[in-house]
């Protein structure tokens, strides 16, 4: 399984953004995503940028990793999933019958 994190370029160049999660600066290649201003959220993975974020899909990608990260150690974890508990499952588009 490959896990993307988010994270929010602080500095950087065309080529690499130092990025912040959870205080720490992490160096980034921005080689997929192209040069970024600081405050842009990106997907990381292995070190790349894979995609640009916006701060609310940013915030529900780490509400999502500390939910799995609370429910591994048995604690409560449904707060942060409060956009998926908070309505009705639905099919995606593709599989639903028209």
């Amino acid at each position: 399984m490959c896990i993307g994190i988010p994270m929010r370029a602080v500095a950087g160049n065309d080529f690499v953004a130092h990025c912040e999660r959870h205080g720490r600066i992490s160096s980034i290649s921005l080689m997929l995503v192209g040069p970024q201003p600081p405050g842009t959220y990106l997907l990381t993975h292995l070190g790349s940028a894979i995609r640009v974020l916006d701060a609310d899909e940013a915030r529900a990608i780490d509400n999502a990793l500390a939910g799995l990260a609370e429910a591994v150690e048995g604690r409560a974890f449904e707060a942060l999933f409060a956009d998926l508990t908070s309505r009705e499952p639905e099919l995606p588009p593709h599989l639903r019958s028209e």
